[in-house]
């Protein structure tokens, strides 16, 4: 693949001084040679992982919600700064740009270096010579951005504000967001550079609001993988849907065509929550409570009586309050929600304890029946809730993929013909 395929010509960096105004341009400079692309989902190959590759960036669905879940995370929500709607979409078309190239493996615009010295370059290049390393970057629309650009008659009901639920102890600087944008990747550097150069492209119209580091993925939406284990020593959400089970993506995760509103079909809503764990109070709790807080055995992973991690659980066998009885399908009228939680910390509280805990992301078709009343449920009533509290919350409106090299992210919101 040549440098150029499947963009437009670049106008010249001379005319592009200054990323203020103009947006980005297209040009040379790759950050390595040619990357091996794959497919997301259940089309995604396998190879990919291993050769540091890249995934495939256009498609029905955004990558990065049914994509194999990557080692790494950075997640940053960001609040609107313009009013001018046409300086925001044009923003969306150049990240949309950004995020083809550096999904690709390739630098944005015209490089790190190479161009102008009296001008700033159009990479950071924190990333020159690192593979794609899977990077998967998708965006996502909050609430309180319909309430700009003319968008209120727009926004779907779905979208709806996350209730306070008990136990919640909210910190303002940690919620909510006009929008998002979740990179994933196998390599925290790549994730981190592709953050950080949205965030240089939209200077002046956005600005990040908060922003999460994770490591450590805690869901698997590969079949037959080991489930990874949480800060807590512990597999949760084994039965997460998988990247090959097209039947119940579509009928847990992607929006409908006759769900409304039109410009979200094929989308998907996302719940972020950050959620702090007591790990000094959970480091000196015997282990039966431990498990039986769960629901699983510490060693294997496996329901209360069974052997293997992937056994069906008899629910009636673990307490009442055990986390597991109380999240499973069976015990919520079936409800379902994928999964891409990720470990973090974040240092320490000043009180010699860590902060640290659980990046919780989960993708479903409607939250209003998914994770609320999954929520209320586990917050009236989980044993969990002794050794860990919800500190940061957000929900964001996933629109469908970007088809092909002509499609930009949010197209279907602001375009009229859409």
């Amino acid at each position: 693949m040549t440098e150029t395929q499947g963009t437009q010509a670049a106008p010249s960096r001379r005319a592009l001084i200054g990323w203020g105004g103009a947006g980005l341009a297209l040009g040379a400079a790759a950050a390595g040679g040619a990357v091996a692309m794959a497919r997301t989902g259940d089309d995604m190959d396998p190879a990919a992982a291993e050769t540091g590759g890249a995934v495939e960036f256009h498609g029905a669905h955004q990558a990065g919600i049914a994509t194999p879940v990557q080692d790494r995370l950075h997640f940053a929500a960001f609040d609107v700064k313009t009013e001018d709607r046409d300086a925001f979409v044009q923003m969306l078309k150049d990240w949309t740009d950004a995020a083809r190239r550096m999904t690709a493996g390739k630098a944005v615009g015209e490089g790190a270096y190479g161009g102008l010295a009296e001008a700033p370059p159009d990479d950071t290049g924190e990333a020159l010579g690192l593979k794609p390393s899977r990077l998967t970057l998708t965006i996502g629309f909050g609430p309180s951005l319909f309430d700009r650009f003319g968008l209120r008659d727009r926004r779907p009901e779905a979208l709806v504000d996350l209730p306070q639920f008990p136990g919640d102890n909210l910190d303002r600087a940690r919620t909510g967001g006009d929008l998002c944008v979740q990179a994933c990747s196998d390599d925290p550097q790549v994730a981190v550079h592709a953050i950080r150069n949205l965030a240089r492209i939209g200077f002046g119209k956005v600005a990040i609001r908060w922003s999460q580091l994770g490591f450590g993925k805690t869901s698997s939406t590969t079949p037959d993988a080991q489930t990874p284990r949480n800060l807590m020593g512990f597999k949760d959400g084994t039965r997460n849907i998988a990247g090959t089970e097209t039947d119940r993506l579509k009928k847990f995760v992607w929006v409908g065509e006759d769900d409304g509103p039109d410009w979200m079909a094929g989308g998907s809503y996302l719940v972020a929550r950050r959620i702090r764990m007591n790990i000094e109070t959970w480091d000196r709790t015997s282990l039966q409570e431990q498990e039986d807080v769960f629901g699983r055995d510490k060693r294997e992973g496996a329901p209360v009586g069974k052997a293997k991690e992937h056994d069906e659980p008899f629910l009636k066998a673990m307490k009442p309050d055990a986390h597991v009885r109380l999240a499973h399908p069976d015990s919520n009228n079936g409800i379902t929600i994928l999964r891409r939680g990720y470990s973090f910390t974040d240092g320490t509280d000043g009180l010699g304890r860590l902060d640290a805990g659980l990046f919780f992301l989960a993708y479903q078709r409607d939250v209003r029946k998914g994770f609320i009343p999954l929520q209320r449920r586990l917050s009236a009533h989980d044993a969990l809730n002794e050794y860990i509290q919800h500190v940061g919350s957000a929900v964001f409106a996933v629109p469908p993929g970007v088809r092909d090299s002509g499609d930009w992210w949010g197209r279907t919101l602001f375009s009229k013909e859409a």
